[in-house]
């Protein structure tokens, strides 16, 4: 389907939703809109969809607050993507201590969770963030945004 879109260096990883490739065009919100309009004509759904760049992905694994904490189980730690910066206003809405033992960070257009009993057991979901922040979220953990770049080489972007 991508291939079919023009897209080239079109690679998908495992089977969560993960697709890299490359393109000429460089806005990702006509990239989203096309991708969505395209999965609707091919298989009759409606999927919400978060594109970013891979130096977006980048620097959102640069900016993990909890790599350099020895204390942290990597396998615990996961990176909510946001479609949009959250308005500061809806964030300050989420108290942090409400939910522990569960820590959250926020930066730019990620929310980073750590969470010690797994992130089935959590309440800081994808559906949280996107009921509070008014958003599209969409959840990946440490290994799979590592492995995602790893991936990418030269492309340029990915949903």
């Amino acid at each position: 389907m991508y291939a079919g879109l023009g897209y080239t260096g079109v690679q998908s990883y495992i089977q969560s939703g993960n697709v890299i490739f490359n393109t000429s065009g460089t806005n990702t919100q006509t990239l989203k809109e096309t991708i969505s309009e395209k999965i609707l004509k091919t298989f009759g759904i409606n999927v919400p969809i978060i594109v970013l760049t891979i130096e977006e992905l980048t620097n959102a694994l640069k900016n993990n607050p909890y790599h350099t904490d020895s204390l942290k189980d990597p396998a615990k730690i996961y990176f909510t993507f946001l479609s949009k910066i959250p308005q500061k206003t809806l964030l300050d809405t989420i108290t942090p201590a409400l939910y522990a033992p569960v820590e959250f960070y926020h930066w730019e257009k990620v929310i980073y969770n750590y969470c010690p009993n797994g992130y089935g057991n959590t309440k800081l979901t994808n559906t949280f963030f996107e009921k509070r922040l008014h958003l599209t979220a969409t959840n990946r953990n440490l290994k799979t945004v590592v492995e995602l770049l790893k991936l990418a080489g030269k492309n340029q972007y990915l949903i």
